[in-house]
């Protein structure tokens, strides 16, 4: 084929040969790239502001060893820990998602396995976050959801949000990302600057 091309080629001008060999060399080895896939970039200082709160919340997670699997998931008699919900703060560039900053939820209610509150005005609002505390099985060792629930990725898809995250551990995240046509990513890709 090379010879054949090369033969077609000597038989033109050379203003000519020179654009039939970018269009073969971009037919072969690939064009411009395009535009990048989207993602979510969490700054370093985000994600350790969340850590924080993470940690806060989780705290003695390992102390229900006495209680039975209701009283556990109910929280009722002693809750040891509890879900947090932010409002992640950022802008959006070609379908991805800088975050650069949170603030708590309005009117939180924290529960042990749930949590609600209000975002709604919150200057740069792109989506929010929230934990997935630990919790004991029957051996008191640490049961960790490591991504967003069905019920999360419902309440995501019926919200105008961009972002989605879940903190499930110290620096472990779990993302999803509305894309642009308006269909819902997860896991979606996410880098930590």
């Amino acid at each position: 084929m090379a010879t054949s091309v090369m033969t077609v080629l000597r038989r033109m001008g050379e203003e000519y040969a020179l654009l039939i060999a970018l269009a073969l060399a971009l037919a072969l080895f690939g064009g411009a790239p395009g535009p990048s896939a989207p993602e979510i970039v969490l700054t370093a200082a985000v994600r350790d502001s969340m850590s924080a709160i993470f940690r806060t919340f989780n705290q003695h997670w390992n102390e229900l060893g006495d209680l039975n699997t209701l009283e556990r998931m109910l929280g009722t008699v002693r809750p040891t820990q509890r879900e947090y919900l932010g409002c992640l703060q950022g802008r959006i560039h070609d379908g991805s998602v800088r975050i650069d900053g949170w603030v708590p939820a309005r009117d939180m209610k924290q529960l042990q396995l749930a949590v609600t509150g209000d975002c709604d005005g919150v200057p740069r609002l792109v989506g929010t976050w929230h934990t997935h505390p630990y919790h004991a099985d029957l051996r008191n060792r640490p049961i960790k959801e490591r991504s967003l629930s069905v019920q999360d990725l419902a309440t995501f898809r019926q919200s105008r949000q961009d972002v989605m995250l879940i903190l499930w551990d110290v620096d472990s995240v779990d993302a999803a990302l509305r894309r642009a046509d308006g269909t819902v990513g997860h896991p979606a890709a996410l880098r930590i600057e």
